[in-house]
């Protein structure tokens, strides 16, 4: 119920859930502006949607979850325990699991910049930890990510994708970096590189495509996040920043660069074709979810990551025919 990364970030734990008792029936909850990252899988029997507008507030989310009751939940597992779920998971009165966050006392210090960001654990790892008295084994990151049919997009098989946005500020990387990187990938490779995001990154897009002198392709504001998916699912790689992106590529196996500066990169388990882009500047990383500005205002922890660097990398890795 809060971000599209952590939503498809339970898909490992859902499937092996599934695997361990095939007859159990899965519900899952999820906020309405989050669901097309969970419809689709077949190991989900029935998405339940929290329209925010309805039935957020105190006496609307308990109406909400006395609707649900009728159900007859055996168990169930809170994998976000915040306000909400912990709301809807009390009032449904039966046996109920959750995760172990980091400890509130943690979160405050970091907050107050008194000590840097150290994580306990990965996410997934953590999740897994709700079902251990269910014999559940951590088997890695394996995240999926239904989009349905990408025959709409084959003409953008192979191309290189971009996805600059995030949901703090602290957590993109520039566009100045963005637009050199796509510049050069047109330059060597004579392809063009395929931009995507909601409608506030269209702006953004734009400058990146300028300053690649025009060698992108910008359908920012334009792909639903199926769509967006169908795309990455074809795409020769994708370079995006820690956010919503970077998991649904991990989804349709499409090879990923992923930008991190503020955040920690431990948070997840990096897999055969996910390259970790990091400065490991000695203040980074400083936050927990990114902020509105950088706390030392010099921003370094992306500044330092160049164009010219990425190239280098992505040319390591990526095979082009010739």
């Amino acid at each position: 119920m809060s971000s599209i990364g952590d939503v498809l970030l339970t898909t490992p734990v859902l499937k092996a859930f599934k695997k361990k008792y095939p007859d159990a029936k899965i519900d899952f909850l999820v906020m309405d502006q989050f669901k097309e990252a969970i419809t689709g899988l077949e190991y989900i029997n029935k998405i339940i949607i929290f329209d925010k507008k309805k039935n957020d507030g105190l006496r609307n989310i308990m109406e909400f979850a006395d609707t649900l009751k009728k159900n007859g939940y055996d168990y169930v597992f809170d994998l976000h325990a915040k306000f909400r779920s912990k709301v809807i998971t009390k009032r449904l009165g039966v046996k109920n699991y959750t995760y172990r966050k980091r400890a509130w006392w943690k979160s405050i210090l970091v907050k107050a910049r008194m000590t840097k960001y150290r994580v306990d654990n990965t996410i997934v790892k953590n999740y897994f930890g709700a079902f251990k008295d269910f014999g559940l084994e951590y088997e890695g990151e394996d995240l999926e990510f239904y989009y349905g049919d990408n025959t709409p997009f084959k003409k953008y098989k192979d191309f290189p994708i971009m996805a600059p946005g995030a949901s703090k500020e602290t957590k993109k990387w520039t566009a100045e970096g963005f637009g050199k990187l796509a510049g050069l990938l047109y330059h060597r490779h004579r392809v063009k590189t395929i931009l995507i995001g909601g409608k506030t990154d269209i702006k953004k897009c734009e400058e990146i495509n300028r300053i690649s002198g025009g060698h992108c392709i910008n359908l920012a504001g334009k792909l639903s996040l199926k769509e967006s998916g169908a795309v990455l699912s074809l795409g020769k790689f994708l370079v995006t920043n820690d956010s919503g992106p970077f998991h649904i590529a991990r989804g349709v196996g499409c090879p990923t660069f992923v930008i991190f500066g503020p955040t920690s990169p431990g948070m997840f388990d990096f897999g055969e074709k996910d390259t970790l882009v990091y400065a490991g500047v000695p203040c980074s990383p400083c936050s927990l979810h990114g902020d509105k500005e950088c706390p030392k205002g010099n921003f370094r922890c992306m500044k330092e990551i160049t164009g010219e660097m990425l190239f280098d990398m992505i040319e390591k890795k990526i095979k082009w025919e010739e």
